[in-house]
């Protein structure tokens, strides 16, 4: 049995892509559960976003602080430092404003990025520190710190753990989903044009994912297929993650790799609902 829930942010907005919407399923705990679900897409959506953001920073940018190109899609003002003199490390900042401005994707991002680099990221071993200072994106309430650790054994396929601490989304509605959790990612396509992102494929092949809603639901998200996230579009375009918790035990589908905003959670029982971010 296939239900659809469609997730529109002109309806029922609660959330950075998402809103909660049962369509056909009355029952609140299925809602409430979905609302779940909707901000665990959100808070991974935000999070590669923020890390595409650090990656297009830091490779467009040179060591004089000031622009090598303005970096496409970035409205915010950057600034480079270096604590200790030397080449690394590293710290970009990355300032939208209070007020805020409109980047590629015609969302307004508002807050600060502070973007610490150990050493150049494509080196095993260096760290890429992202941290979030009174941040959101659409207003949604962005909190947190993202490390991107480069743990590459093979050249030809560059490696990286990437660890959210204290993770915190805030809705429009004041709902509150705090997450953390590891994934691994490994570069599929683009690692021969270092200095080119929009080639870049990556895939995420193993990881766990928490989120806790204010309410007490907690889901567990695991990645069951691996996950395709092409640099080139916003929302992740192909794999599944397991899901469990509250009274959900299915699994995330992100659909057949295009570059769209629609996925699918399938519940144990069989029961599909079509969701779009």
């Amino acid at each position: 049995m296939k239900k659809t829930a469609i997730l529109l942010t002109t309806i029922c907005a609660t959330a950075l892509l998402y809103v909660s919407c049962s369509s056909d399923n009355n029952d609140p705990a299925v809602s409430t559960d979905l609302t779940s679900i909707g901000a665990s897409v959100a808070i991974d959506t935000s999070n590669e976003m923020d890390l595409n953001t650090s990656l297009l920073i830091s490779t467009s940018t040179s060591t004089s602080g000031k622009p090598a190109d303005t970096p496409p899609g970035i409205c915010a003002t950057i600034t480079i430092t270096t604590p200790n003199g030397g080449n690394y490390p590293k710290v970009f900042l990355a300032d939208f404003g209070t007020a805020g401005c409109k980047d590629g994707n015609n969302f307004t991002r508002k807050g600060k990025l502070e973007v610490t680099l150990s050493g150049p990221i494509t080196e095993t071993g260096s760290k890429m520190t992202i941290k979030r200072i009174d941040y959101s994106i659409k207003d949604i309430k962005l909190e947190g710190t993202i490390e991107y650790t480069n743990t590459t054994t093979i050249q030809s396929t560059p490696q990286w753990t990437r660890k959210v601490t204290n993770g915190k989304l805030t809705d429009l509605q004041g709902g509150v989903y705090t997450n953390s959790g590891t994934y691994t990612t490994k570069q599929t396509a683009g690692a021969d044009t270092p200095l080119i992102l929009s080639d870049n494929v990556y895939e995420i092949i193993d990881g766990t994912h928490t989120v806790t809603s204010s309410n007490g639901v907690a889901l567990t998200l695991t990645v069951k297929e691996p996950l395709i996230k092409k640099y080139s579009c916003l929302f992740i375009s192909k794999g599944q993650l397991k899901v469990q918790g509250g009274i959900l035990n299915g699994v995330i589908d992100y659909g057949n790799n295009d570059c769209d905003a629609t996925y699918t959670y399938t519940h144990e029982n069989g029961t599909s609902f079509i969701l779009s971010m």
